[in-house]
């Protein structure tokens, strides 16, 4: 429900965990940022949870800055279900305990957003904002989640995977000899398991696309070649628990020859157009698709859902679908559903009523059988 609808006004307390072990630290920053600034000091307070480069977890006071918080007092979320228990401790071996109505994980990237978080956060048992263990695995993971959603009858693009647990120069080369024979050229190469367009390269050329694998392979041990399609990259933005709400599609225009890196957070000439100039059926048709995807992928709270639509023939393509996207000024995932009439404050409400609410249904369910135990048991 929207604000107009019914949320309700008590003061929640939101532990906002951001940074994180992965390359997308500072574009979690960046996001953190602009949800501290939303959020309105009379209706939500805010304990910043920072998590340095090294995996150190940091408490910080709502009112300072997050670079702060780094330093702050070390925090630790205890892995017993509780009313979102944290215990900080200072330089002195001075304790505190700190309670948290929800957490809010903005942290990109590998560690953040691929299940390990949020299994954390399920041990502790604790409310959270966004996908479950599996669906935020399954979403992180280019490879499985197109196999999912081409299994579900939903269209991706064409493409093959290697893996490979230890460098192997012979397997590369197979590989990229394997690509062009059943993809041609150009591809695109991609970490299966990154964000933010960080590894992921387009090859024109033999020569590019031995780079490129190369290259992927400094960020996973896994990685995805897919045919490069003549495409306009457009993104949905979904809320919801099972029931979606999708909204209205935009459009990335780009100098560059994909949204990379750059053209996402430093390129100014970057442009994101919503809605996205398509006809109404087509608009229709990408909102009922990404609905779709969020249901085969079993989304909860959000996701962005990343299309190309083929120049020419129209023809849609799932990309990828991201569970915690990007929330920076700049990021479509707000901006989508501030032009389908959901302002960045209210929409911040929604995704807590949505994480209260799944955590409400989940604790109803039983964790034991009931049962006698067996003979012999310990």
């Amino acid at each position: 429900m929207l604000a107009a609808e019914g949320i309700a006004m008590t003061r929640r307390h939101v532990g906002l965990v951001f940074g994180g072990r992965s390359v997308e630290h500072a574009v979690s920053i960046a996001s953190a940022q602009s949800i501290v600034d939303a959020f309105d000091p009379e209706r939500t307070r805010v304990s910043l949870l920072a998590v340095d480069p090294d995996g150190r977890w940091s408490l910080g006071d709502g009112a300072g800055s997050l670079e702060e918080a780094f330093s702050g007092a070390e925090v630790l979320l205890t892995p017993v279900p509780g009313r979102g228990l944290l215990v900080a401790e200072d330089d002195s071996g001075k304790t505190s305990r700190l309670e948290v109505d929800v957490i809010l994980p903005i942290t990109h990237g590998r560690g953040g957003e691929d299940g390990a978080l949020q299994g954390l956060l399920e041990l502790s048992g604790i409310p959270y904002v966004g996908s479950g263990v599996l669906a935020s695995a399954i979403q992180m993971d280019k490879d499985i989640s197109k196999r999912l959603l081409a299994g579900a009858g939903l269209p991706v693009v064409e493409g093959l995977v290697l893996e490979e647990p230890r460098e192997d120069p012979a397997r590369r080369s197979e590989f990229a000899a394997k690509v062009e024979a059943d993809l041609g050229l150009p591809v695109f190469i991609k970490p299966a398991n990154s964000g933010s367009s960080i590894g992921i390269a387009r090859a024109d050329d033999s020569r590019q696309l031995a780079a490129a694998i190369d290259d992927a392979f400094r960020y996973d041990t896994k990685i995805v070649a897919e045919r490069a399609v003549d495409a306009r990259e457009i993104e949905v933005a979904v809320i919801g628990n099972g029931e979606y709400r999708a909204s209205l599609p935009g459009e990335i225009h780009s100098p560059h020859r994909f949204y990379d890196y750059e053209a996402k957070y430093l390129a100014v000439e970057t442009e994101l157009r919503i809605p996205a100039d398509l006809p109404e059926e087509v608009i229709e048709s990408l909102r009922e698709i990404a609905c779709r995807a969020c249901g085969v992928l079993g989304v909860e709270g959000m996701a962005r859902v990343d299309f190309l639509v083929a120049r020419g023939s129209g023809e849609i393509f799932v990309n990828e679908l991201n569970s915690l996207p990007g929330f920076t000024r700049g990021s479509m995932f707000p901006q989508l559903f501030e032009a389908s009439g959901l302002a960045f404050p209210a929409l911040l409400d929604k995704l807590l009523d949505l994480a209260l609410e799944r955590h409400r249904r989940r604790a109803e369910l039983r964790t034991a059988s009931g049962a006698r135990a067996p003979r012999g048991a310990a």
